[in-house]
């Protein structure tokens, strides 16, 4: 990682035209003042001084950071907040479209002006290639997390997509959009704004329609897979038949989803710990983990992989919808304009979900189903616009401060904190047995004190959460910036 730190100052204005995921601004000074300063004409809409940064897009990302963080780590306690066992979703269901909705904002920015498309082209992916292969490096299964002291990954069962691989997708999809299919015509009536980028909007609908063909279209035919011999149910190992023979199933053992996965991925690197496991049909805890019940299904031990190839298709329209409300916030000067528009297509683009829904496409994180984009779309919209009104234009800075030097540090605090690095190394110090740690010790302090076990790892975890705001805090202060 040391490799990534950038402590000079003279770089922070390369800095700030860095995608949001990996550095702490998105836009550099010049860009900044045109896109925050409003016309004098307008009193009540009236916007900040230039040298007024637009930190909304920081500690919104920020509180994505923390948000995904209280998910993974009191997920286990409460059920509740964890990502849902297969239709529906929660709290942490909207996590990842976030993440994916504010990279989309970013890009709007960062390319606002091209002055050399190949150049820029190649910049894009050089980023996209170093973000796919941390997230290989992190999620692969390299490292193993806290309560195990070991690592390494057998080549040949190596996880080949997960979170950052899928926000890489995303950017490079959205990102190319930007450089090369946006008319270069001045914006300076509504009709003038849809003729700039319909060619967008027309290649965001052929990937929804092409995704829904393969997902109701595709014939998906009975598959085997093996079952560990070291699986922790005590479930019968070897060779397990999924009878399927059925097209548009959108049930955990025969979608077509986990088709394509398992056709250009293999079994073997898919994600060996799928959160179907924590349905009624697979867990007795349901909807937590738990043992297998009775006559349980033979699929409840097959992997699926909840970020794979045609999911991350239908994620990336995720980022070209924050990718057109970046477009308002550059063509619309005017606060009062920008958060009116954000309303109104974050409450069209909600509803458009829910009448999906109501046709009979289900809420369904794993498939990344059409109503489960648009709903978490909108309702990433909706979280702009209110701390975009809050941080931006009512300047209410101080309650946000944590979560804005989270934001400026995304990265480094995703790969220490929510990816468990920082943890797992703690635990490697230990005193007579490993699970004597400083990081488990902590958490059983504070169940003791509260006398309860979930509530206090609910508070352990807010702990660890304002650490790391802490610590984003003192490298913001120090002005260091991890980014690819």
């Amino acid at each position: 990682m040391s490799s990534m730190i950038a402590v000079t100052t003279t770089e922070l204005d390369e800095r700030q035209r860095e995608p949001l995921l990996h550095n702490p601004r998105s836009l550099s000074n010049e860009e900044e003042e045109e896109i925050t300063n409003t016309p004098s004409t307008s009193s009540s809409n009236a916007s900040p001084p230039p040298t007024q940064r637009l930190l909304s897009l920081d500690v919104f990302r920020g509180l994505t950071v923390a948000l995904m963080i209280l998910v993974d780590d009191a997920g286990g306690a409460f059920p509740c907040i964890n990502h849902s066992p297969w239709f529906g979703v929660t709290l942490a269901d909207f996590v990842m479209p976030f993440f994916l909705f504010v990279v989309g904002v970013s890009i709007s920015l960062v390319f606002k002006k091209v002055s050399s498309k190949p150049m820029a082209t190649k910049k894009v992916m050089q980023r996209t290639i170093k973000l796919f292969l941390l997230g290989l490096l992190l999620q692969g299964g390299y490292f193993h997390g806290r309560h195990n002291l070991t690592y390494g990954v057998d080549v040949g069962k190596i996880r080949w997509m997960g979170v950052l691989q899928r926000i890489s997708i995303g950017y490079l999809f959205a990102a190319m959009s930007e450089i090369w299919l946006v008319d270069s015509i001045t914006v300076d009536s509504p009709m003038a704004f849809v003729k700039k980028y319909y060619i967008q909007w027309m290649v965001a609908f052929l990937f929804c329609t092409f995704y829904m063909c393969l997902l109701y279209g595709l014939y998906v035919p009975d598959w085997e897979f093996e079952v560990p011999s070291t699986n922790l149910f005590e479930h019968e190992f070897g060779t397990k038949i999924v009878n399927c023979g059925v097209r548009g199933s959108l049930e955990p053992p025969c979608n077509a989803v986990g088709l394509i996965d398992r056709f250009f991925l293999g079994e073997h690197h898919l994600y060996q710990h799928p959160v179907y496991r924590r349905t009624k049909h697979c867990s007795v805890n349901s909807p937590d983990y738990g043992p297998l019940p009775p006559n349980s299904p033979g699929w409840c031990l097959a992997p699926f992989d909840p970020e794979g190839i045609l999911s991350s298709l239908m994620a990336a329209i995720t980022c070209f919808l924050g990718l057109q409300f970046g477009h308002i916030l550059v063509h619309f000067k005017g606060h009062m304009q920008r958060l009116c528009l954000w309303s109104v297509c974050s409450f069209i683009i909600l509803i458009t979900g829910y009448v999906f829904e109501l046709l009979g496409v289900p809420l369904c994180k794993p498939l990344y189903t059409l109503s489960y984009m648009c709903i978490t779309a909108g309702a990433s919209g909706l979280a702009l616009t209110i701390i975009f009104y809050i941080v931006d234009v009512k300047h209410f800075r101080k309650p946000t401060m944590i979560l804005q030097w989270m934001g400026m540090n995304a990265l480094i605090i995703y790969a220490l904190a929510a990816c468990d690095l920082f943890p797992a190394a703690i635990q490697g110090f230990y005193w007579g047995s490993p699970e004597n740690n400083l990081v488990d010790d902590t958490e059983s302090l504070f169940q003791v004190m509260l006398h309860s076990k979930k509530w206090g790892t609910l508070v352990f975890v807010i702990v660890e959460i304002l650490f790391w705001g802490l610590v984003a805090g003192f490298l913001h202060l120090k002005g260091i910036y991890v980014r690819l």
